[in-house]
């Protein structure tokens, strides 16, 4: 089912915010010089914000980081090697969107901070472009409350709880487990209608994801990652707001993964 073209910008806009907020997070911390890292995964789907993006297709997904004294600029894409056309206006191999980010981050004893702005370059639709802020906690699991707002083409508000635990299971191998809910919530039904009253904006309890993966470190500047995810609605409307604007138009729940190479430097 093709979604309209706001929806379609709030579904594009941001790719797995893991790579974006969570490279450019751990690559600024304040350092004396400046630091460098760039990843490449391969994934057997695209799912943003529980949103399926991509169909049965293999996408490569590059990004960039720089850092240096807590600030940072990452550059992320998403090249799709069958994009459909029921969410694109074209089919076949396609690199279909662009963000950059810009992010400072900070600490004040166990509290760690951030904040940034996002622009998203999307392929047939109207750019967007996000602020956010995250704070997370240096305890048992890490929670991370993080709160987005976009401020272009699809004004709403996107507020996500993380929780996440890396265990090593040798020097050079972590196992790593996490867990994600969110909140979503429009400013206006003509971005995104509640699906039991078309007169009134969506607002609700969104999405979930469950997350793990195994990093091992190859070198001290190589780590290679497999990865698996589940992302899930967590509730009635979400369910049916998921399986409308998704690739398939009757899923609201995906396994998919894959696995990602990130070189620092």
């Amino acid at each position: 089912m093709r979604i309209g073209t706001s929806m379609l910008s709030m579904a594009l806009a941001g790719s797995m915010f893991v790579v974006t907020m969570g490279t450019t997070t751990a690559m600024c911390e304040e350092a004396d010089a400046p630091t460098a890292d760039f990843t490449l995964g391969l994934y057997s789907k695209y799912v943003w914000r529980g949103y399926e993006l991509s169909k049965d297709s293999l996408v490569i997904q590059p990004s960039v980081t720089v850092g240096y004294k807590g600030f940072g600029f990452n550059l992320w894409g998403n090249l799709d090697t069958d994009q459909t056309t029921d969410l694109y206006s074209e089919d076949g191999n396609n690199w279909n969107e662009t963000d950059m980010t810009v992010s400072y981050d900070g600490s004040y004893g166990l509290l760690g901070y951030t904040v940034g702005y996002i622009y998203y370059a999307l392929e047939g639709i109207d750019d967007t472009q996000e602020i956010y802020g995250a704070l997370s906690f240096d305890v048992m699991a890490s929670p991370t409350l993080t709160v987005y707002r976009d401020i272009a083409s699809a004004p709403g508000w996107y507020i996500t709880l993380d929780v996440s635990h890396s265990f090593d299971l040798m020097d050079n191998l972590a196992l790593n487990v996490g867990a994600k809910v969110s909140y979503l919530a429009v400013d206006d039904e003509s971005t995104l209608a509640d699906p039991n009253d078309p007169t009134s904006s969506y607002s609700d309890f969104h999405d979930g994801v469950l997350s793990m993966s195994l990093s091992y470190t190859v070198t001290d500047n190589l780590v290679i990652t497999p990865e698996l995810y589940y992302s899930f609605a967590l509730g009635g409307d979400a369910q049916d707001v998921l399986e409308a604007a998704s690739a398939d138009g009757d899923d609201s729940s995906f396994v998919y993964g894959g696995i990602s190479a990130s070189f620092s430097f």
